[in-house]
């Protein structure tokens, strides 16, 4: 696939090196433009182009920065895009801001495609850098680290789930845009390493009354790293 990554730390390096590792054809971009890639691009062999670019991918664009910076992105681009869009994000206040939109009920990606107007399947959120870069496995490995995956396009979710897959992970689905606030920050099933079964479980375990609850106290642990 021809694949754009809008976003240079270390989700979107590591996902640029392995895809590209898979025979993908990556680009990859950031704010600061692509002269500030070079040392992504030797590291991960993908191709540094400008976040206009990146949106234009052909195939799957992979958003992966700060929530905060979603109204910033090339908007006519990614509405008009036939590609598949991921959405990796995730919400913490303490550095966005408030959102009012995520802040009375609505999940983080719904947010995401509405403020991109153009569908999204979330996915690879719910897994810390050093987990994605080093825990994959081949497909039938016992106690394989399973990820979840959410979206309204049945399609489209077969296909990230087939990267997913081939990028070592087991894969859950978390059903429709509007479930995937079981797997946004401080649920059961956030960055827990979890194989299929205990993830599944995890999913079902996450109370829609507690949202606020999870958010803040995902947030104060995040707290210091931003």
């Amino acid at each position: 696939m021809e694949i754009g990554i809008i976003g240079s730390g270390n989700i979107g390096s590591i996902l640029a090196r392995d895809l590209t590792k898979l025979g993908h054809k990556v680009s990859i971009a950031n704010s600061r433009g692509p002269e500030s890639l070079d040392k992504v691009a030797a590291e991960t062999g993908a191709s540094p182009v400008t976040v206009d670019q990146a949106a234009k991918a052909k195939d799957l664009v992979i958003i992966t920065v700060p929530e905060k910076a979603i109204p910033k992105l090339p908007i006519d681009a990614l509405e008009k895009s036939s590609a598949i869009i991921v959405d990796t994000c995730n919400y913490y206040p303490a550095r966005d801001g408030q959102i009012q939109e995520i802040d009375n009920g609505l999940t983080e990606s719904e947010w995401v495609a509405q403020n991109l107007k153009h569908s999204v399947v979330k996915a690879f959120n719910n897994i810390v850098a050093p987990s994605l870069g080093s825990k994959g496995l081949p497909s039938g490995s016992s106690n394989r680290v399973a990820l979840s995956v959410a979206g309204d396009d049945l399609q489209s979710k077969q296909i990230i789930s087939s990267l997913v897959d081939a990028l070592g992970f087991d894969v859950v689905d978390t059903g429709k845009l509007s479930d995937s606030w079981r797997q946004q920050p401080g649920t059961p099933a956030y960055c827990r390493d979890l194989n299929a079964p205990a993830l599944k479980s995890a999913l079902q375990q996450a109370d829609l009354k507690q949202i606020p609850n999870y958010r803040h106290e995902a947030n104060e642990q995040a707290r210091p790293y931003f």
